[in-house]
C-alpha cells in the first residue's frame, strides 16, 4: 500500500513540475506519455503473472523518472527550435527536435537496456521482477518519449505561438492588474 501511495505521490508531483515548466499543451502531452509507461509495466505484470512487489514498484518509479527526463529533453529542444525557426510549422519543429535528440536517446536507452537484460538473465529470482519491469519500462518509455508525448501535444492543438515566450509591453494586458 505504501508503494502504491509513493507511486501516486510521484505522479502528482511530476504533474505539478511539468505544468510549471511547460505550456499546458506540452505539459498535458508529457503527463499522459509518462502515465503510459507504468500502465504498460503493470499490464505486463498482469499478463505474465510475475510477482509484483516493492522492487517492481521501485523499477516503475525509476522508469517514470527516466522517461520524463527524455521527454523534457525533447520538449526543451522543441522550444529552442521554435525560437530559432519561427516560420516553420510546429509539426516540423517537433520532427526536427526529435531527430536531433534521437541518437542520444536511443544510445542511452540501448546501453541501459543491455545492462538490465543482463540483470534479468543473471540477477536471480530476487531481481527478476525489478529487471523485468525495467526492461518493459525502458521500451515503453522510449516509445512514449519519441512518439506519444509530442503527438499528444499536437493533438491538443499546439501551435508555434504556444512555444514562444510572449513579452507583454503594457501592464493593462495582464488580466487582473489595475
Amino acid at each position: 500500500m505504501k508503494g502504491a501511495l509513493a507511486l501516486v505521490a510521484t505522479l502528482v508531483l511530476i504533474a505539478v513540475y511539468v505544468l510549471l515548466r511547460f505550456t499546458f499543451k506540452l505539459a498535458l502531452g508529457a503527463i499522459l506519455a509518462v502515465l503510459h509507461d507504468p500502465i504498460c509495466v503493470v499490464g505486463f505484470f498482469a499478463v505474465s503473472q510475475i510477482t509484483f512487489d516493492l522492487t517492481a514498484i521501485s523499477a516503475i518509479l525509476a522508469v517514470i523518472g527516466y522517461s520524463l527526463n527524455d521527454t523534457v529533453i525533447v520538449f526543451d529542444r522543441v522550444r529552442e527550435r521554435a525560437r530559432h525557426a519561427r516560420k516553420l510549422q510546429v509539426s516540423q519543429v517537433i520532427d526536427e527536435s526529435i531527430n536531433q535528440t534521437l541518437s542520444r536517446t536511443l544510445m542511452t536507452k540501448l546501453v541501459t537496456l543491455l545492462v538490465v537484460v543482463f540483470l534479468l538473465v543473471f540477477g536471480g529470482e530476487t531481481l527478476h521482477g525489478f529487471s523485468a519491469a525495467l526492461v518493459i519500462g525502458i521500451i515503453a518509455g522510449t516509445y512514449s518519449s519519441i512518439y506519444i508525448s509530442a503527438a499528444l501535444a499536437l493533438d491538443f492543438g499546439l501551435r508555434t505561438d504556444d512555444l514562444l515566450e510572449h513579452k507583454l509591453t503594457k501592464p493593462e494586458e495582464i488580466d487582473g492588474l489595475p
